[in-house]
């Protein structure tokens, strides 16, 4: 992204040269075909970070192979796990309000995906960079103010002007959540497509690309009335094992 990704990897070159580390450096051109830009002047402002997020993190799946990785460590802080948890919560989506609170996450044989900093404040994080004088990138990407998250993100800030203390309980609250136990969880498996992880036969990223590629831009974005009925099953509010039409539909895309 023009003004945004491309002064990021200024910074991260910086960084590579000072402490001598190997970088391998994925863009979404080399592995989609697509750049965000070019995303976005196809489909408009509204759900780009959708298409952003679910190809960013198969980028990262899939640079975590090519470098050899058994674990894939990202940044999150306390701020963007109470941020995802209250989000979670108002989608009413227990499968990923359970996952987004792990630690450590992921397939036995598969690269985990861990998050040392979650329980680390966003504003302490900064405060470190700045006073040990770190290179660091913090310009809000310029497609960000029309996400869903953005939205999350204010309403927990007002939270932690009120009570402190609110976005640790946010996230205890995720952590303490469990899902009865004849709730149907989604069930991971491989994309039939790309041969990544995924509790669908084709993958979300493979549907993005496909309407991309078609002009079909509400593929992967629009759920059908059989991935309604698969939420309902994931959520509890159907039973499979009883004589409920919506038993035995399937699985639901999650993020993981």
């Amino acid at each position: 992204m023009q003004g945004y990704r491309d002064d990021s990897l200024k910074a991260v070159e910086r960084n590579k040269k000072e402490y001598g580390l190997p970088l391998t450096v994925l863009s979404y051109k080399d592995l989609y075909g697509w750049t965000m830009d070019n995303i976005v002047a196809n489909i408009g402002k509204k759900n780009n970070c959708t298409f952003c997020g679910v190809f960013r993190r198969k980028a990262l799946d899939r640079g975590a192979y090519m470098v050899g990785a058994r674990k894939l460590v990202t940044g999150h802080n306390a701020d963007d796990l109470a941020e995802t948890v209250l989000m979670n919560v108002l989608r009413g989506d227990i499968a990923r309000l359970q996952r987004c609170t792990d630690a450590i996450t992921g397939l036995e044989g598969s690269v985990l995906r861990v998050k040392p900093l979650m329980y680390c404040f966003e504003k302490d994080i900064v405060m470190y960079a700045h006073f040990n004088n770190l290179d660091y990138f913090s310009t809000e990407c310029v497609y960000a103010p029309n996400a869903y998250r953005g939205f999350a993100r204010s309403y927990v800030k007002q939270l932690e002007r009120i009570r402190p203390q609110s976005i640790i309980d946010l996230i205890r609250s995720g952590e303490t959540a469990l899902a009865r136990n004849d709730i149907a969880m989604p069930t991971l498996k491989t994309c039939e497509r790309c041969g990544y992880i995924s509790s669908q036969e084709i993958c979300k990223a493979c549907l993005l690309l496909e309407g991309l590629e078609t002009g079909n831009l509400t593929l992967g974005i629009k759920k059908t009335k059989i991935q309604k009925q698969e939420d309902k099953i994931s959520n509890g509010k159907c039973n499979p094992g009883t004589n409920c039409t919506c038993a035995g539909l399937g699985d639901v895309e999650g993020q993981f």
